[in-house]
């Protein structure tokens, strides 16, 4: 009997940080396609590919699905980690920027969903990456909490509209996560440490965890939620 086609799942902003821990451990039994769009990324393990693209181009996501499709023949799960954070003082105001912040946060998964849909069957998977800040509001960066915040209500929206289909959308919030390549400050670090119930700062592995548990079948009664990923931030 031959075995079940690997399954295959797209990361987006997957080059470092939270999407490269994520891709790496969905890569055990998934085939993954990364997405980046100034970053490349290096040294990838077995069963990684990569593809540049800015999803915010129009056209950009219809190509993507397009080209994953070609070389993969389908698509099982979709995982929305690219993002931007900025700063948004309300003092001051840059439209175009501002814009840029929903662009990539919200606007993107919708357009990414909306091309690869009809490519969807049942069992499906789509994981957001939102943020504590979508309920914790971050000094002088209150659009970001609030594209985050836009993303849950999103993933609640699209899971009620999807579920007759069979396809699951869930979030996953992380807290304070230290990345290998931009570590925060000593001070920072500590700081945030202090305020988390289990006594340490987060990693990408902690975020890769949930996001393959709810990519997986022991998931498979799950969706419309958002999983705090924090460590206990400021119980």
């Amino acid at each position: 009997m031959a075995d079940a086609p690997r399954r295959v799942a797209l990361v987006t902003g997957g080059a470092r940080g939270i999407g490269r821990g994520i891709a790496e451990t969905l890569a055990a039994d998934h085939d993954v396609v990364i997405v980046w769009n100034t970053t490349q990324p290096q040294g990838l393990p077995k069963n990684v590919s990569d593809y540049q693209c800015d999803l915010t181009r129009d056209g950009a996501c219809a190509d993507l699905v397009a080209r994953i499709m070609a070389s993969h023949g389908r698509l099982d799960v979709i995982v929305n980690n690219a993002g931007v954070v900025a700063d948004s003082p309300v003092d001051a105001f840059d439209g175009a920027a501002y814009r840029h912040i929903f662009d990539v946060n919200l606007l993107a998964p919708h357009a990414l969903l909306a091309a690869a849909l009809p490519h969807l069957d049942r069992g499906a998977v789509i994981i957001n990456i939102s943020s504590m800040n979508a309920e914790l509001p971050p000094k002088n960066a209150v659009l970001y909490g609030a594209s985050k915040a836009a993303l849950n209500l999103w993933t609640r929206g699209v899971a009620k509209e999807l579920g007759p289909r069979g396809i699951r959308v869930n979030a996953v919030a992380p807290g304070a996560i230290n990345l290998p390549e931009e570590p925060r400050p000593a001070d920072l670090t500590q700081a945030f440490v202090d305020l988390t119930a289990l006594g340490r700062i987060g990693a990408p592995e902690d975020i890769a965890g949930t996001v393959a548990f709810l990519a997986s079948d022991a998931a498979s009664y799950i969706t419309g939620a958002v999983f705090e990923v924090t460590g206990g931030y400021r119980l």
